[in-house]
């Protein structure tokens, strides 16, 4: 056993070894076990002299031979003095400059950010500071009840922006950001974060320099790596490889920003927090789950880039996927982040490999509506002629365990539909021997309970129930119980990207995507891409603008269901 004893005792402490090694520990004030991230176990006790009196000082013990420690920083000055860069590569992108200043200001405009820290935009093109902070000043707005302060605290956040120009496999250029860093980190320790806002052919570049030159001396050294991570299993997998000879799993945030949407994180509150609903969280009752994604615009410029990836690779193997393992999950342990990660995980590898006869695809065509006419997908000038790149997709899919066996989870997502929205439904089983069925007439559809979570937009919470209209005849309706966030909470809910920034920085992974995670989801849909490659599968044309192709109607009907969001007049 190795032990580690020291003069006395933080609450909470990091201990750097090397800048790809973080370790830290709590306990009582006798005796602190500290696991670090590679599962090794180091126990401390204080360290006194005779007289009993603590020493200044530390020292380790293995198998009986004391030994000198690293340096362990001053605990009083240390904690209260650290430092986070966040560095934005590929800061000139529109990612950066949409979401991910935006959402570090409002981090900082509602005091969530550490007290020191400094942000840096890294990219090719050559700019200024001052060019960068007027390019970030007129994406950046405030909060709607704080705006009396708005202008102060965003040009003092824009004080705090840098830009260092270099080239994203370059070692030496990283080399001068990390020079920068130690400029304004004055000393403290010093923790850094790397947004990866670039395309994926270039993670494993700027990862490799970055982690060589520019990792923290002392402190933690985080990456956030974008989606997509990959095309299929085997370009999945040499990634994480590639990531792996320069990283750890711990310092790798991959993000998912629909994990970080308010009604998305609100999913476990409502099972696990609400006795009402984990009982009827089963095959016993629930008799299908939808997942459904609709926008309603094309690729709109950005065919070349949704061309190589298509809608199912885009929004269904990660969103969706991502949704269905949080909302079909046991109840973890506890939740930390890896208890939380390893119930999905479990979700993930129960369930059935897609085929072919599970999926209906799509493409949009041009439509003419009121007098405007839609392109087709193919009249993009950026998509090449001919493409068969679905835009939309319909899944059938099933996780063979035994909360969930038989019960169908159903997909849907689609480019140029009739409106915009992503919504998750759970359709209950009818109501057995119902005394009322006659007032339904032959559609007992109509009498389905079923409960409804609007993610986006307008969110909202409501329920299906059967209820009796007043009057002196017995005729049912079908109401809602319903909770509008607009109303409830009239404050601004905050962006997706504000959230798993903020968690990176505090090192909360739950929302992350962890290597097995994503391997177990690539399993499931890499086998339905190659097969829709090699045969070369004819997507089925829909009109812009309308409800998706039929295809998707009669594959929801081979399990005697209807897409809610089709009839909800919501």
């Amino acid at each position: 056993m190795t032990i580690l004893r020291f003069h006395q005792r933080p609450s909470s402490l990091s201990i750097a070894f090397s800048s790809r090694h973080e370790r830290s520990f709590s306990g009582s004030s006798e005796l602190v076990t500290l696991t670090t991230r590679r599962n090794q176990c180091w126990r401390f006790s204080p360290l006194k002299s005779s007289n009993g009196s603590p020493l200044a000082g530390a020292s380790w013990k293995d198998d009986g031979k004391e030994m000198p420690v690293p340096k362990v920083p001053d605990i009083g000055s240390q904690l209260a003095e650290n430092t986070v860069s966040i560095t934005v590569v590929g800061a000139s992108g529109d990612l950066a400059k949409k979401k991910i200043f935006p959402a570090l200001f409002a981090l900082y405009y509602e005091d969530y950010l550490p007290q020191h820290f400094t942000v840096f935009g890294y990219a090719r093109s050559k700019l200024t500071d001052e060019e960068l902070r007027h390019t970030i000043s007129t994406t950046l707005t405030c909060r709607v009840d704080k705006r009396e302060n708005c202008s102060d605290k965003m040009e003092q956040f824009l004080r705090r922006c840098f830009y260092h120009s270099g080239q994203y496999g370059s070692e030496v250029d990283f080399c001068e950001l990390d020079n920068k860093f130690k400029e304004k980190e004055d000393g403290k320790l010093a923790n850094r974060l790397f947004y990866l806002s670039i395309p994926p052919n270039i993670f494993v570049d700027v990862v490799r320099g970055a982690s060589r030159s520019a990792s923290s001396p002392n402190g933690w050294t985080r990456f956030i790596v974008e989606k997509p991570f990959g095309r299929d299993s085997e370009s999945s997998s040499e990634l994480t490889r590639c990531l792996k000879m320069y990283l750890i799993e711990e310092q790798i945030f991959r993000i998912d920003h629909y994990l970080g949407k308010e009604l998305v994180e609100n999913l476990s509150v409502l099972r696990f927090a609400n006795l009402v609903f984990e009982p009827l969280w089963s095959r016993n009752y629930i008799r299908n789950v939808q997942l459904i994604f609709s926008e309603d615009f094309g690729t709109e410029g950005r065919g070349g880039y949704f061309d190589h990836y298509g809608i199912i690779r885009d929004i269904m193997q990660n969103h969706l996927l991502q949704i269905l393992a949080l909302f079909a999950m046991e109840t973890p342990v506890s939740l930390d982040g890896e208890d939380i990660r390893n119930e999905k995980v479990k979700v993930l590898r129960s369930m059935r490999v897609l085929k072919l006869d599970d999926v209906v695809v799509g493409q949009y065509k041009g439509h003419t509506k009121g007098g405007k006419s839609f392109p087709a997908y193919t009249d993009d000038p950026t998509v090449p002629k001919g493409s068969l790149t679905p835009t939309f997709a319909a899944a059938s899919l099933f996780i063979d365990n035994a909360r969930w066996d038989g019960v169908p989870f159903l997909m849907k997502a689609g480019k140029a539909l009739h409106r915009r929205g992503a919504e998750i439904r759970v359709q209950f089983r009818h109501v057995p021997g119902n005394l009322y069925k006659r007032k339904f007439g032959t559609d007992l559809d109509k009498a389905t309970n079923e409960l409804v979570i609007l993610v986006q937009p307008n969110e909202a919470i409501y329920l299906k129930i059967n209820n009796k209209v007043p009057g002196l005849s017995m005729r049912l309706d079908s109401s809602n119980l319903n909770l509008l966030y607009s109303e409830r909470y009239p404050r601004e809910i905050p962006d997706a990207y504000e959230r798993l920034l903020l968690d990176a920085i505090e090192g909360e992974r739950r929302l992350f995507i962890r290597s097995d995670e994503l391997d177990a989801a690539w399993a499931i849909f890499s086998p339905l891409l190659r097969e829709l490659e090699e045969k070369k599968v004819v997507p089925e044309l829909y009109p812009y603008g309308s409800r998706g192709p039929v295809g998707a109607h009669y594959l929801a009907a081979k399990y005697n269901v209807r897409w809610g969001d089709l009839s909800d007049s919501s």
